[in-house]
């Protein structure tokens, strides 16, 4: 009888990841036999654990900090990890360790769930220069954004973030986020501006058209004080919950060979759980 198929988060330090609660939700709902595990791996032993993963009974993994630049060198990675400059999903075709970077359709089916029809906009405003921002600047850019404003303190980052996407992406000082705000059709904070021990994310909302949609990577907290300003103006917003949720699903179709769904009860449980910490 064939082993049940396993797969793990890999990570230094194994911080307190809701991955396995999110699949172990889905093992459980569709009936899958399989596992869900957190490795913690120093950077050292990386190298050494990827090579071995299949003997360690593993049919892939999530990488996460700081492993994720390294798995992109160690495997064969697709258009999107390539782009990213970063895989977080390994997995293995034709005895072959592959890898993607699933942030961008997390980002980007997230949007297409909370805000139906945001792709219309013609101006988007993107702030942060980090590798998330590398993964919501290339989703837009697939989705056909026609001008993607990316807001930097440091310019010389976004400029260098400009320049590898093209023409399309304009890198901004921060302070000309005034004169773009009430152009945007699209908001979206990649920085850790507003998450919990952080400073406060300082924009004026008020400045954004009445169709505007606002996006917040940064789910603890849940709402975001960015997200309850936008919300309190009656525009659609997507969170950074239901982004980690949905970047979740293709790694486990690979590895398990069934597509799950994000429902409002597997919301609620990781909703529950980083409520209780």
């Amino acid at each position: 009888m064939p082993k049940p198929r396993a797969a793990c988060l890999i990570g230094w330090p194994a911080a307190h990841s809701r991955s396995p609660l999110i699949h172990h939700y889905w093992l459980r709902t569709l009936g899958i036999e399989g596992g869900y595990v957190i490795e913690a791996v120093p950077p050292d032993e990386f190298k050494d654990f990827i090579f071995r993963l299949s003997l360690r009974g593993f049919v892939g993994a999530n990488v996460t900090i700081p492993h994720k630049e390294r798995a992109l060198a160690l495997s064969k990675p697709d258009e999107r990890a390539r782009a990213v400059g970063a895989a977080n999903t390994l997995w293995f075709a034709g005895g072959e360790l592959c890898s993607t970077n699933t942030d961008v359709e997390g980002f980007i089916n997230n949007l297409d769930a909370c805000a139906s029809g945001w792709d219309k906009c013609e101006d988007a405003l993107v702030l942060g220069a980090g590798g998330s921002s590398r993964a919501v600047v290339f989703g837009l850019r697939e989705r056909g954004i026609k001008r993607i404003h990316l807001v930097n303190r440091t310019m010389a980052r976004a400029s260098a973030l400009a320049d590898q996407f093209g023409a399309s992406v304009l890198p901004v000082t921060w302070d000309a986020l005034g004169d773009l705000l009430p152009r945007a059709g699209l908001l979206v904070n990649t920085t850790s501006l507003g998450m919990k021990g952080q400073p406060p994310l300082e924009i004026d909302i008020g400045l954004l058209p009445s169709q505007a949609v606002v996006a917040d990577l940064v789910y603890v907290p849940l709402d975001t004080p960015l997200l309850t300003a936008s919300r309190a103006r009656g525009l659609k917003t997507a969170d950074g919950l239901g982004m980690l949720l949905h970047q979740a699903v293709r790694g486990f179709e690979l590895w398990f060979g069934r597509r799950p769904e994000v429902t409002p009860e597997l919301r609620a449980l990781i909703e529950a759980d980083l409520t209780n910490t």
